[in-house]
């Protein structure tokens, strides 16, 4: 099933060719994501908020463009007492180089956490990898295309393993196509291997799924 495309799409591809939107401080509000999912996007200036909620309500807890809009006490109000609230991560973009696939497609990488949350959270989840560890490419957030990367925890684990299964994994996106990484910032290896691969830092985002009153 292909998953139709969200309004927040637009936001990450023009972002992508390096449109951003208007640094004014403000915050858009769209409709939900699909599958009971919603999230706050925070770009240079301005936010985007994708909420079962009227504007009213998201404008009355004081969100702005600036940060706030990523703020622990916004993000539950969204997410409600009992909801689920993902990590922080950076939105990352990057083109796909296409020509001939680098990674074989996994068939047995089911029980795999990485693949487990993928699959929670996007649709139309692909699995490949090699000795180095497993990506996944999936519609994620908005219906962007989703590359994540889980390599293989070895006691021969190599530096540079994550680097170059990333760039292998370009080669499984058309050429000059975008395609689109979430990573903590807090985890300096990998934020370093998808910039040293040719990623390049758009904005910030939080996924939840809500369970309000």
């Amino acid at each position: 099933m292909v998953r139709e495309s969200h309004p927040l799409l637009s936001f990450f591809v023009d972002a992508a060719d390096g449109c951003f939107p208007p640094d004014d401080g403000l915050v858009t509000v769209l409709p939900p994501l699909a599958d009971g999912l919603e999230c706050s996007v925070a770009f240079t200036g301005h936010a985007v908020v994708a909420t079962a909620m009227t504007k009213q309500a998201v404008y009355a807890q004081g969100p702005d463009g600036f940060g706030e809009s990523l703020s622990p006490d916004f993000l539950r109000h969204l997410a409600g007492p009992a909801g689920w609230i993902g990590d922080t991560d950076a939105t990352l973009t990057a083109r796909g180089t296409g020509g001939t696939p680098r990674l074989a497609e996994m068939t047995d990488a089911d029980d795999h956490p990485r693949v487990r949350y993928a699959r929670w959270l996007r649709t139309n989840v692909q699995v490949y990898g090699d000795e180095r560890g497993l990506i996944t490419l999936a519609e994620g957030l908005a219906g962007r295309r989703e590359l994540s990367v889980e390599l293989h925890h070895t006691r021969d684990n190599s530096r540079g393993h994550g680097r170059s299964l990333i760039a292998d994994a370009l080669s499984l996106v058309p050429e000059g196509e975008p395609v689109f990484a979430a990573v903590s910032p807090g985890n300096a290896r990998s934020m370093r291997a998808f910039l040293a691969c040719g990623f390049t830092p758009i904005g910030s985002e939080v996924l939840l799924r809500p369970k309000r009153a």
